[in-house]
């Protein structure tokens, strides 16, 4: 009888694991960016004499789920076989070098993001193993071909949205003292740094004020704390208010019709005076009631101000 359960049980466990093999086999995985070639990168050089620094900047999410022709299904971003997903990382990139690529060299590579239906699965399991299995592959590729080849020892800023958020998070881990100590500061926007994730590295630091160095600086914003999305924004070791760049809940004026005012109890910025409506809901879990979609936009001025006055604290403490 033991004999008989115990062959039923190897039976049972191989039937899950060989279905969840089929899954992960009948998923479509696209072609492994090469970062020596020009096309993987979005690069404006603007640091004419030598004053500013680099900003090495991770593209948030902009794909769903898509099938190849032979009906498989994609979790990921092509950026290497479609160019539409390219322009669309663009679209971001662009934005965001305008103010934060101002004096400094930008860079924002194009890589094999997860989709947002495999954020919308809210299963970190699910979102964990795509992104370290292919995405945060090529985001490492790609920081160590810049660090390599285009960085030149120089002070470096780094900064992400959303997934790109996570995957500033994830290199941080990852990232050699001699590198780090290069780092002026990291921008994770609209992402978290959890309790275990600071646990596990000490060069995850949360910054005090406007011009300490070397730290992380992280946000989310919601209009009310019941729109928290955990997947997203919790657990959340640290936030600063980007406004007033205060770590408690002094309240500070934005644009001089909005609120920001930071809960310290959830770590997670609370509007007031804005409704968020232009960006539309996203697969009922994104820009319903939070304001992800604002992150890298709604604070852009404040945060092209404080990189510039990082990079001149860096600067001056080493010449």
């Amino acid at each position: 009888m033991y004999k008989i359960i115990y062959i039923i049980l190897l039976m049972t466990i191989w039937s899950a694991c060989n279905s969840r093999h089929s899954d992960i086999e009948n998923a479509y995985i696209p072609s492994e960016p090469d970062y020596t070639d020009n096309k993987m990168w979005y690069t404006n050089l603007n640091d004419t004499d030598s004053c500013g620094a680099d900003v090495f900047y991770i593209v948030s999410t902009w794909e769903f789920d898509w099938y190849t022709n032979d009906g498989q299904i994609c979790h990921y971003a092509d950026p290497v076989n479609i160019k539409d997903h390219r322009d669309d990382m663009a679209i971001e990139i662009s934005k965001i070098a305008q103010y934060m690529g101002q004096k400094n060299n930008f860079y924002a590579p194009y890589y094999r993001h997860i989709t947002l239906n495999s954020w919308a699965t809210c299963n970190e399991d699910t979102i964990n193993r795509r992104y370290h299995t292919v995405s945060f592959n090529d985001v490492q590729k790609a920081f160590q071909y810049f660090i390599n080849t285009n960085n030149n020892n120089r002070p470096f800023i780094l900064a992400g949205f959303s997934q790109g958020g996570k995957s500033v998070v994830e290199l941080i881990k990852t990232m050699p003292d001699d590198v780090k100590k290069r780092m002026v500061a990291a921008y994770v926007l609209g992402y978290k740094v959890t309790p275990q994730d600071t646990a596990e590295c000490k060069n995850l630091r949360a910054a005090k004020d406007s011009l300490d160095l070397g730290v992380t600086i992280c946000y989310n914003s919601v209009s009310d704390i019941k729109y928290i999305k955990p997947v997203i924004s919790v657990p959340s070791a640290m936030c600063i208010n980007p406004v007033n760049w205060k770590t408690d809940a002094t309240p500070a004026t934005l644009h001089d019709t909005i609120t920001v005012t930071l809960s310290p109890e959830h770590n997670v910025l609370v509007l007031s005076g804005y409704s968020g409506s232009e960006y539309t809901p996203i697969l009922g879990i994104i820009n319903t009631g939070d304001f992800h979609g604002a992150e890298p936009w709604l604070y852009s001025e404040c945060l092209a101000k404080n990189i510039q006055q990082r990079i001149k604290a860096y600067r001056k403490l080493y010449p």
